[in-house]
């Protein structure tokens, strides 16, 4: 199992919304280096769910890869404003998985904190101007963020 970041800014698709629908695409991802990140992830795989472009920004709770990667229906679409003329059926550009939540956090779990987090240090996330909407994460920093937000061992137990 790998652990990954995936993040969202809260008014467009935050944690609440992908409990409210339960599973949903993760779609419209049109970086190179994120998408080859959609291509690793396995079924099972845990995810931070992770709000940008919020206050504070941060960790709202873990949600899981329910599907692995397969070809994003967005780039097929021409109405759609993640559209890829160059994109064919043949030859797929863009990936996207299905995730579903997990655990919602007590709180968000901010940036500010994460980069207290020793687990956290050199990560991509806390360097300066990181934009990457998925990354990997290593498993001390995914468990570190799960001490931080306050939950117990028996309420992480079933994630492991």
């Amino acid at each position: 199992m790998r652990f990954w970041l995936l993040k969202s800014e809260p008014d467009v698709f935050g944690f609440a919304d992908l409990v409210r629908v339960g599973r949903e695409p993760w779609n419209g991802v049109r970086n190179y280096q994120a998408r080859n990140f959609l291509r690793e992830m396995r079924e099972g795989d845990l995810c931070l769910f992770y709000h940008s472009n919020a206050k504070p920004a941060g960790v709202a709770g873990v949600a899981r890869v329910c599907r692995a990667a397969y070809a994003d229906d967005l780039q097929f679409d021409p109405d759609s404003q993640y559209f890829d003329p160059k994109s064919t059926v043949e030859a797929t550009r863009w990936s996207m998985v299905d995730v579903e939540p997990l655990i919602a956090f007590p709180q968000v779990v901010s940036l500010d904190a994460l980069r207290g987090l020793p687990e956290w240090e050199g990560s991509a996330l806390t360097r300066k101007g990181s934009r990457l909407s998925v990354l990997p994460v290593e498993a001390g920093a995914f468990w570190a963020t799960l001490d931080a937000a306050g939950l117990s061992l028996d309420e992480v137990a079933g994630l492991g």
